[in-house]
C-alpha cells in the first residue's frame, strides 16, 4: 500500500482528531478534549503556514499518520530551529515507515526555510520511541522540558 504525505488542510481537522486521541489514550496526564484538539489544529493550520507545517500520511483514502513543526529562534545556536510538536501514527499501521516518512518530509520543509536544526520531545519511558529516534541520528541531550501552565 503506497504511502502518500501531503500539506493538511482545515478540512482534514475531523480525520485528525482520531489520531490525536490515541495519543492521548497513551499519554500520561493528558486528556483528549474534542473542542480544545481541534482548535489547537485550526491554530496550526490558519495563516500562511511560513513558520509552521502539518503534515499528513494517506493510504487509501484515509490519514492513517500527522506530524508538526514550528520554527523558534534559538539563542543558543544562533540560528532557526523547528520544534516537532506531534507525531502520531495510527497504531493499525507499520508505525516505523510512516513516522519516518513524515519527519523526511519535515525536514524538507525545515531545509527549504533555511532552518537548521530539528527538535522534538519524546516520552524518557518509550523505547521503541527512542530507539526509532536514534537509528533516523536524533541525538539525546541533557536538557528536560519543563511546563507552567498560564491561567
Amino acid at each position: 500500500m503506497e504511502i502518500i504525505i501531503k500539506d493538511a488542510h482545515p478540512v482534514d481537522i475531523d480525520l485528525m482528531l482520531p489520531l490525536l486521541a490515541q495519543q492521548f489514550a497513551i499519554e500520561q496526564g493528558k486528556e483528549f478534549n474534542y473542542g480544545d484538539q481541534a482548535r489547537g489544529l485550526r491554530l496550526m493550520l490558519d495563516g500562511c503556514g511560513k513558520h509552521r507545517a502539518v503534515k499528513v500520511a494517506w493510504m487509501n483514502d484515509v490519514i492513517v499518520g500527522m506530524c508538526t513543526a514550528q520554527a523558534q529562534i534559538s539563542m543558543v545556536q544562533g540560528n532557526i530551529n523547528a520544534v516537532v510538536n506531534d507525531l502520531i501514527v495510527d497504531r493499525k499501521c507499520k508505525k516505523k515507515e510512516v513516522a519516518a516518512l513524515l519527519l523526511s518530509t519535515i525536514e524538507d520543509w525545515a531545509l527549504n526555510k533555511g532552518i537548521k536544526s530539528i527538535s522534538l520531545l519524546a516520552e524518557k519511558d518509550d523505547q521503541d520511541s527512542l530507539e526509532f529516534y536514534s537509528e533516523g541520528n536524533w541525538q539525546c541531550t541533557p536538557l528536560i522540558c519543563l511546563v507552567k501552565f498560564l491561567n
